[in-house]
């Protein structure tokens, strides 16, 4: 059985980020488990990106406590550490033309592998990642050559081939058509069906409550809510987070103009 195919729990306690003398997040406290979509939201400079760093431990200047299932995070050594939670930034380069079924087989080097050098576990991953995402008739295809959609898809299955138990995605949608800011939501809603765990920092509020189990929501670094869409959002929580007015009904959200 795969790390996906358990129930994994992470467990963030008092996490405060700083850089430059600010404080960028302030005693962030949640758990995230396998199973669930949670959708991290709130406005420019809220810290979202900031607390995915810190949980991470990419950030340089962070304490409290990141827990996986009772272990401290800090513990882990970075290759470990990347076959729990995998990440998918917001910034995504591509150094290389390469094929992309070798950038997609990059999420195995956290299992010690390389492009060219797998063995049967990381060819069926990477396959499998390939697949979920409709890659496979463009798996020889280099990389520079894909569209902007295509292209989020081949770093949505990077992400996937690494088959940790948690995904954190920040901003994965980020200056994608509407069809495919769908598709890729889909992927990920798939990807956590299929018993992973996701956080994803989104500022498209409609697409949160659309496929989100669960909202985070954020504003001057502090979480301010936490709990289902039903829960969490209505049009007072738009004017608190966002300063705009709006209407919510069910998983559909209109925006109508700043208040």
């Amino acid at each position: 059985m795969s790390d996906s195919e358990q129930r994994f729990e992470l467990t963030v306690e008092n996490l405060c980020v700083r850089a430059g003398g600010k404080l960028l997040v302030e005693n962030a406290s949640f758990s995230l488990r396998s199973g669930e979509f949670t959708a991290l939201l709130g406005p420019n400079g809220a810290g979202k990106t900031s607390l995915l760093r810190g949980i991470l431990g990419l950030a340089d200047n962070a304490s409290g406590n990141v827990r996986l299932q009772g272990q401290a995070l800090a513990e882990l050594d970075p290759m470990q550490r990347a076959r729990k939670l995998s990440y998918l930034p917001q910034r995504r380069p591509l150094a290389w033309p390469s094929p992309v079924r070798d950038v997609v087989s990059l999420g195995r080097y956290a299992w010690g592998c390389a492009p060219g050098r797998l063995d049967d576990r990381d060819a069926r991953a990477v396959r499998s990642a390939l697949a979920s995402c409709d890659l496979l008739e463009l798996a020889g295809r280099r990389a520079d050559t894909l569209s902007g959609g295509e292209l989020a898809r081949m770093h949505c299955a990077r992400a996937f081939a690494t088959e940790a138990p948690l995904l954190f995605a920040d901003e994965p949608v980020a200056s994608l058509d509407p069809r495919h800011k769908f598709r890729i939501m889909e992927l990920i809603r798939d990807h956590v069906l299929s018993g992973a765990g996701a956080l994803v920092v989104l500022h498209d509020v409609s697409l949160a409550a659309r496929f989100a189990d669960r909202l985070i929501w954020m504003k001057d670094g502090r979480v301010v809510a936490d709990g289902t869409r039903a829960a969490t959002l209505d049009a007072s929580r738009l004017g608190e987070i966002y300063g705009v007015r709006g209407r919510v009904e069910g998983d559909r959200v209109d925006l109508e103009g700043p208040l």
